[in-house]
Parts: structure tokens; sequence; C-alpha cells
């Protein structure tokens, strides 16, 4: 009876362990099983637990450049649809020279500057040879960012719905339309 019990607890502890994975890979699509780290930060965000069923708005974005007050008009875009589903996360980059190489200067900008509140990952590369598997994705179906603040839709089953470029602000009515069409009704 002994070793029959030491079985069963040993059978649930491995399938418990397992079943959070599982659930977890089968609630987002596969190019967002990824976890990365927050800016300024040894925590991670898990895209897949942090998207997996809402629409989501992927940006890459440079502390430095002359489209990063576009930070303010995405926190707004942010909090205005966030009770309705709306993930937005934001992705810094240098591969457009206009990053700082400071951690904690580029999280001055997002979030004492611009009092961004949306998930921000550490720097990654969005373009090139070691780009980010999430924008290699992203630039395989559609493109890839040609400058910063480029702006992706993905629906909530992790299809990439739309593309907004640099010049695009987070407030035109071609942004809100398609984000309200991709909100859960």
């Amino acid at each position: 009876m002994k070793i029959f019990t030491s079985a069963v607890a040993v059978f649930t502890i491995l399938f418990s362990m397992a079943a959070p994975a599982t659930a977890q890979d089968a609630s987002c699509a596969p190019w967002l099983q990824h976890e990365i780290t927050k800016l300024n930060s040894s925590d991670t965000v898990d895209l897949c637990a942090e998207t997996a069923g809402k629409p989501v708005l992927l940006v890459n974005t440079a502390s430095h450049c002359g489209f990063t007050y576009q930070f303010t008009g995405l926190e707004t875009l942010y909090q205005r649809y966030k009770d309705q589903g709306l993930v937005v996360i934001g992705f810094p980059s240098d591969d457009f020279n206009q990053e700082d190489d400071s951690a904690a200067a580029i999280a001055e900008v997002c979030y004492i500057n611009h009092g961004v509140t949306f998930p921000m990952t550490e720097v990654v590369k969005v373009k090139n040879a070691d780009v980010h598997p999430v924008f290699a994705h992203l630039g395989s179906e559609t493109e890839a960012p040609g400058w910063n603040f480029n702006k992706y839709l993905v629906g909530k089953d992790g299809e990439v719905l739309a593309h907004f470029g640099s010049t695009v602000e987070p407030d035109a009515d071609e942004l809100i339309k398609a984000i309200e069409a991709a909100l859960p009704r």
C-alpha cells in the first residue's frame, strides 16, 4: 500500500507540473511562447500568459527617437482599452541607434516621462541577424520594422492582423478601428 501511495503521489506531482505548460502552450500562438526580461528588472514577462486569448499591440520603441512622444499616446490607448482585453507591450530596440545604453535611463523615459504602465521588455533586436523570434514572426507576416514605433496588432488567436508604421499615431482612426474590431465581443 505504501508503494502505491508513493507512486500516486509521484504521478500527481509530475502531472500537476506538466499540466500548466500544456495548458499554456495551447492557449497562445507558438511564436508568442517566450519569456523575456522586463525593462530595468530581473523579473520576466511570459508573453504567452500575458497575451493568450487577448488582442495585442506589439511596438518596437526607442527612448531617443523623434517618435518617442508616442509613448504617451500608447499609454492613453492602453488605458482606454485594457479593461476590454487589449494588451500593449513595448520592445525597446537600438537597431536604429536611438536607444539609450542604460536600462535605467530607458525606464525613466518610459515610466517617469510618459507614465507608461503597460509591459516594457529589455532591449531586443527587431531586424537583421539576431532578431528576436517575436519580431522575426511579425516581419515574416507583414514587414520588419523600418524604424522605431512600428505597431503590430495581433488577434486573440495569435494571428497578425495589421502592421502600422511609425507615422501612424496611437490615436489614428485606422488603428483605433482595427483595435476595436479585434476586441472580444
